[in-house]
């Protein structure tokens, strides 16, 4: 018997980091005590970089907070809230165009003879499939099928990759097993910063900026061009579910206004705006965020990216022996995780800020505190609040709900409940009712490869 259990076993309250939320599957769990937002100030220092944007978004464009990603300043908010704040921000978003700060996505080129070994043998999809001037969305997990980063995996040649990486430290993981196998490549982060341009009239801002090319350019493709005589490298890609784009900006240090100018002057001529990272949308389209949603010790089975674990790559990854055992395990009914990623829809007050905690979610049958929200959102378009949450997966399973992807196929009468913070509570100190629910919430523009598979397979069934 563990102390936890002989603590509660003796009518103690559960410490507050630690409550009654089943962590095992974990080494180092999660934070779960609820401490709020603090009005505290972030202290900028050379410790932490400023991007070659930074000027831009803050100095300029008065960007009024930031949080810290990849060890750089990402700018997170320009409208205060009593005007609006993230709100008005994505409405800017679906309805017209937006330019975004994403320099903190650090490109991480892999070059050389053996450049395409190393690459296949860090990710789990099949890198030799990717043709030149392609890319596709990977992840590298562990050995122990840990999830340590989910890049957008770019192939500018047959000798050269770059990884456009979320908030981990994939380069230097990178660099060991580089070190370990002895290919011959070359591992570095390279002087590129990328914006997006996200939106429904981004392909116009891009039409006007380097050309009608990019009207013929597949989901993923690549394009390079330039931008005000700068090279640059253009692909169609995005984290918002909306239509849109990103330019990597080459030679970002000295070449990075020469770019952004014109592009935020283009921005603004289709009605648009730089804004944050657009969080509310990505969490509709169900984009998962890196250090949120999962992380190092999260499996892609837990939080429905199975699909990235394929049934006929011929190649060795770093991972293939344990998530092939997981899916063989899955596939016979046999769900080895404590925990599933699921969709929400919640009531309460609606939820207009990034939430400063993982809130519990408790079963409401018995009060029991059992899993926890990673990414909570008012939705303006389907009048409700949603979120991504871990929930058990016993009981889903205990309900009849298939424990892979096809969790997020239909919205369920599934009860939980979440504990918002009184500002969003429904009655103080009172948890609100949440039902599970079909993921994406609202489709993408460019559906992702589960997406698509879901869309087909529903085709199929109406079509019988």
């Amino acid at each position: 018997m563990s102390s936890d259990d002989s603590a509660r076993d003796a009518g103690e309250a559960a410490h507050p980091n630690h409550p009654q939320v089943d962590q095992s599957d974990r080494v180092l769990p999660r934070n779960l005590r609820q401490t709020g937002a603090p009005d505290i100030e972030m202290l900028v220092s050379t410790r932490i970089r400023k991007s070659p944007f930074f000027h831009k978004s803050f100095n300029e464009e008065e960007a009024w907070r930031a949080t810290t990603y990849n060890r750089m300043y990402h700018p997170r908010g320009f409208d205060d809230l009593e005007d609006g704040g993230p709100t008005s921000e994505h409405e800017t978003l679906v309805n017209t165009v937006t330019l975004w700060d994403v320099a903190v996505q650090r490109q991480i080129r892999v070059q050389g003879p053996e450049a395409e070994d190393l690459v296949d043998y860090v990710v789990t999809r099949d890198a030799t499939e990717i043709e030149p001037m392609k890319g596709k969305y990977v992840i590298a997990c562990n050995e122990d099928g840990g999830i340590l980063n989910d890049p957008v995996l770019l192939r500018l040649g047959e000798d050269e990759f770059w990884f456009s990486i979320p908030d981990s430290d994939l380069m230097q993981w990178i660099q060991g097993v580089n070190v370990g196998m002895e290919f011959d490549a070359e591992v570095d982060e390279i002087d590129v910063a990328p914006m997006q341009i996200q939106g429904p009239r981004s392909e116009d801002v891009l039409v006007d900026l380097v050309g009608e090319e990019v009207t013929e350019m597949p989901y993923y493709g690549l394009l390079e061009t330039e931008i005000n005589g700068q090279d640059v490298l253009v692909s169609q890609t995005g984290f918002s579910g909306e239509k849109g784009f990103e330019v990597y900006v080459k030679e970002a240090s000295k070449n990075a206004e020469r770019v952004w100018d014109p592009v935020l002057e283009t921005v603004e001529a289709h009605g648009g705006r730089q804004i944050a990272v657009g969080h509310q949308r990505r969490i509709a389209a169900g984009i998962l965020s890196w250090g949120q949603d999962m992380d190092h010790e999260t499996s892609p089975f837990q939080v429905n990216l199975g699909y990235h674990v394929p049934d006929d790559k011929e190649g060795d990854y770093v991972g293939k022996e344990e998530l092939e055992r997981q899916k063989e395990l899955i596939e016979n009914g046999e769900y080895p995780f404590t925990h599933k990623l699921v969709g929400l829809k919640m009531a309460g007050e609606p939820i207009t800020d990034y939430a400063p905690d993982f809130w519990l979610v408790s079963d409401p049958e018995t009060g029991e505190e059992v899993g926890y929200v990673t990414s909570p959102w008012w939705n303006e378009e389907l009048e409700t609040n949603i979120a991504l949450a871990h929930v058990p997966a016993a009981k889903l399973e205990e309900l009849d709900v298939p424990l892979d992807d096809r969790v997020y196929e239909e919205d369920t009468d599934i009860e939980f409940a979440v504990h918002l913070p009184d500002e969003y509570a429904e009655e103080p100190g009172e948890p609100v009712y949440a039902t599970v629910s079909e993921v994406p919430f609202q489709p993408s523009v460019n559906p992702s490869a589960r997406e698509q598979a879901k869309l087909n397979a529903k085709s199929d069934m109406q079509s019988e």
